[in-house]
């Protein structure tokens, strides 16, 4: 009797067993759906056409400068920030005092001191936000209260993007491969310094970071800064670091936006934008990088611009306007999603080279180009042509299938 039942349950075992085997498979032989990433790019909708390619006016500026109320400053007043971007063409400026010398209270420091005014340099409303877990810069056209975002700099980033937002400001991530590294989310900048200081050899992690943030769908716009802190002593100022007037100033690098208009506002949003690119130096040729779409021999669009692909051929135009250097052959280096795409010369009175390239139809592609070559006089600043070496200047990338949405 015992045996029988024990028989009786094995067979029942191997009679479940055999069932289960069946059952997969005629699982897998039906097919189960597919797995859907619900977080899988969309398709675009109709993308706005890219703004005037002639309405508008370029416009060399410096976005990261510290004067005498940051307290690790020296010889460095307002007013000769000002006289001195005056004297070398700079037509906009962002004095960034660090807010944490002043508890947040830039308002009532730098903002308030009697030199801050100009009848011909753009004066941004800006500090640096200077927090444990990095530094960034904020940028507006009209005062704002900086006392708020100063005062959530430790709390989580869904709070500091709220007040951000709240605030109106463009916010920017400084030197984000550097000792004080911008350690928040990438989701809450606007901008990024992939160019700090002249030397440009310190540099190359931030560009690798913001060629990230670019082939990851986040559309941050490049931009430089000098992050000078000491100016040369006049008078009966004490000496300091002088070294450093002379080989990093105002304009080393100098970032170039091209405006709607000669206003702050115009400023803000070309910046926001991404039609900006950057020089080593106020004399420096400008970088322009422009798109035919058509084959028409026009171009469409230019550096900051974001279309939908066609799948046809598109003519990309590279040029420097401005003091470029006679008898001189330029290297132009043309990044694509993050990896090199082609090295290409050229030279002339006003260089110019063009290549053509198919973005994908479906799916994020964006170009950029870096251009190198001999260094322009900054004669000023003499010393910081040898800490440029020889990157003469990039721009911020031409982009297809980015979504606006993001």
């Amino acid at each position: 009797m015992v045996l029988s039942t024990n028989r009786n349950i094995g067979l029942l075992i191997k009679t479940g067993l055999i069932i289960m085997v069946a059952g997969c498979i005629s699982g897998s032989a039906l097919g189960q759906s597919a797995h859907v990433n619900p977080w899988a790019p969309k398709p675009l909708g109709t993308l706005p056409p890219p703004a005037s390619l002639s309405q508008g006016v370029w416009l060399k500026g410096e976005l990261h400068m510290h004067s005498r109320h940051s307290k690790e400053s020296s010889n460095n007043s307002i007013s000769k920030i000002i006289t001195f971007c005056r004297l070398v063409g700079i037509d906009f400026l962002a004095i960034t005092d660090h807010d944490n010398h002043v508890d947040g209270d830039v308002a009532h420091n730098t903002w308030a001191d009697p030199e801050f005014k100009s009848d011909s340099v753009l004066l941004l409303y800006a500090a640096e936000w200077t927090t444990t877990r990095g530094h960034g810069n904020a940028f507006s056209a009209r005062p704002y209260d900086h006392q708020q975002l100063y005062d959530v700099r430790d709390q989580r980033d869904t709070v500091v993007g709220r007040i951000k937002n709240k605030l109106g400001i463009h916010l920017s991530a400084n030197h984000p491969s550097g000792k004080d590294h911008f350690g928040y989310s990438y989701d809450m900048v606007n901008s990024i310094e992939v160019w700090n200081s002249a030397i440009w050899s310190k540099n190359a992690n931030a560009i690798m970071i913001w060629d990230d943030m670019l082939s990851s769908g986040r559309k941050l716009t490049g931009r430089g800064g000098s992050d000078a802190h000491h100016g040369v002593p006049v008078g009966d100022e004490k000496p300091g670091p002088n070294y450093q007037a002379k080989a990093n100033y105002a304009g080393t690098p100098t970032t170039w936006v091209f405006a709607t208009a000669r206003t702050k506002q115009a400023v803000i949003d070309a910046l926001t934008n991404g039609r900006v690119s950057i020089s080593s130096n106020p004399y420096a040729p400008r970088v322009e990088f422009y798109a035919d779409l058509n084959g028409d021999d026009k171009m469409d669009m230019m550096m900051g611009d974001n279309v939908k692909a066609t799948g046809k051929p598109v003519k990309f135009k590279v040029q420097l306007t401005g003091n470029s250097i006679k008898d001189t052959t330029y290297t132009i280096n043309v990044v694509k999603n993050g990896n090199p795409f082609g090295t290409l010369k050229m030279e002339g009175k006003t260089p110019m080279i063009e290549f053509t390239d198919t973005p994908a139809i479906a799916g994020r592609t964006y170009y950029r180009v870096t251009v190198e070559g001999p260094s322009t006089p900054y004669p000023q600043v003499p010393q910081s042509a040898a800490l440029s070496g020889n990157m003469v200047g990039l721009s911020n990338p031409i982009c297809f299938n980015f979504d606006p949405n993001f």
